[in-house]
């Protein structure tokens, strides 16, 4: 029997972009699925999250994302504009967020439409990968929903038009995240079991062949 994986994923986590294709990868050699449950960043999550974060904090952050995607081998650099926008006197996420609630819509709207990874996967690269100038303008996104084979019209319609059921789920998903043990992303969670961080999906995989071996013995 498939077991669920739920990944609680957001677009602005670089180190949700660098386990990415090992993660979408596992159902191929594992009987497992990943259910994606988007949340928002922890900033908009937690007031006063920067301000409680060590100060050595962002430029270790900065040093280790760029390590880790160089000893992946994975194109990354940190996206032009955040996804996430700030008020630069008080540190505090604005209200109006006009990317990452655009980026989390739409790839609910493609879920909806039957090509959620697909196109996941294609927005990260768009925003994380370093190869696009400016991934929130121009034809960018619509691109890469094309080449998923999504209409991006439909597309965009589905998540205006759902925008505040997506919104909540979002929110639930914040909490059902706290409820599991958790707060960080990438959070891998399996059979009531957190795993958290790029570093854990080796764990996480041996787990799984754990839990089937376990099963093959009843």
């Amino acid at each position: 029997m498939t077991k669920p994986i739920d990944l609680y994923w957001s677009f602005r986590s670089p180190y949700c972009y660098l386990s990415m294709d090992r993660l979408f990868k596992i159902p191929n050699e594992l009987d497992v699925s990943i259910n994606t449950r988007h949340v928002w960043p922890g900033a908009m999550r937690r007031q006063g999250y920067f301000n409680r974060l060590h100060p050595n904090y962002p430029a270790y952050n900065g040093i280790d994302s760029l390590r880790t995607a160089a000893y992946l081998e994975i194109p990354y650099a940190r996206p032009e504009p955040d996804p996430l926008v700030f008020d630069q006197q008080t540190r505090e996420p604005i209200a109006d967020q006009p990317y990452i609630r655009r980026l989390t819509r739409l790839a609910l709207a493609a879920r909806e439409l039957g090509a959620e990874h697909a196109f996941l996967q294609a927005l990260m690269r768009l925003i994380w990968d370093g190869e696009t100038q400016g991934w929130d303008s121009g034809n960018h996104i619509e691109n890469r929903a094309t080449s998923v084979g999504l209409d991006y019209a439909e597309l965009v319609r589905l998540a205006n038009d759902t925008s505040a059921a997506f919104d909540a789920e979002v929110d639930a998903n914040g909490q059902s995240l706290e409820a599991a043990g958790h707060w960080g992303v990438p959070c891998m969670v399996f059979e009531d079991e957190p795993f958290f961080g790029q570093d854990r999906i080796d764990m996480l995989i041996w787990r799984i062949k754990q839990s089937d071996a376990q099963s093959k013995r009843k």
